[in-house]
C-alpha cells in the first residue's frame, strides 16, 4: 500500500467515528511489515475514561488477528493541527512497534511523519519491568 493509500484509509475511518461528546472525529490504518492494513475510528463513550482512540482500535484488531509487526500508521483529524497520538496510544505503539512511523493528517489533508521514538522517547518497556 502508497503512503497515500494509507493516509485515504485513515481518512475514510473518521466517517466511522462515534464521537458525539468531542465532536472530533479521528480515523487511523495501521500497516504491518507482510502489508495488510488494520483500519480503526474512535468511540468514545459518556464516561470519558472508557473511550477508544482510533489508534488502538486498529491495534487492537490487528492483534487479535494475529499480527504484531507494525510498520506505521496513518492518524486523520479534522482538526487545523496535526492528529499526534495520544500518551496512551503512543505507549501501546511501544509495547509492539518501537521503530514505527507515524504519519499525521490535519483536516487540510497536509501530514507531518513522526518516529515513535520522536513522540515517546523514553518509553517504557518489558526492560524497564
Amino acid at each position: 500500500m502508497t503512503r497515500q493509500e494509507l493516509c485515504q484509509a485513515a481518512v475514510h475511518m473518521m466517517e466511522r467515528a462515534y464521537a458525539p461528546y468531542s465532536r472530533f472525529p479521528v480515523g487511523a490504518a495501521l500497516e504491518c511489515a507482510d502489508g495488510t492494513v488494520f483500519t480503526g475510528c474512535n468511540v468514545e463513550n459518556a464516561a470519558y475514561g472508557d473511550t477508544i482512540c482510533a489508534e488502538r482500535t486498529a491495534i487492537c484488531k490487528a492483534v487479535s488477528e494475529g499480527h504484531r509487526d507494525f510498520v506505521r500508521i496513518a492518524i486523520a483529524g479534522k482538526g487545523d493541527d496535526f492528529c499526534v497520538p495520544c500518551g496512551t496510544c503512543r505507549q501501546v505503539m511501544q509495547e509492539f512497534a518501537p521503530d514505527m512511523e507515524i504519519i499525521c493528517l490535519n483536516g487540510a489533508g497536509e501530514s507531518r511523519t513522526f518516529s515513535l521514538r520522536e513522540l515517546l522517547p523514553f518509553g517504557f518497556d518489558s526492560r524497564r519491568l
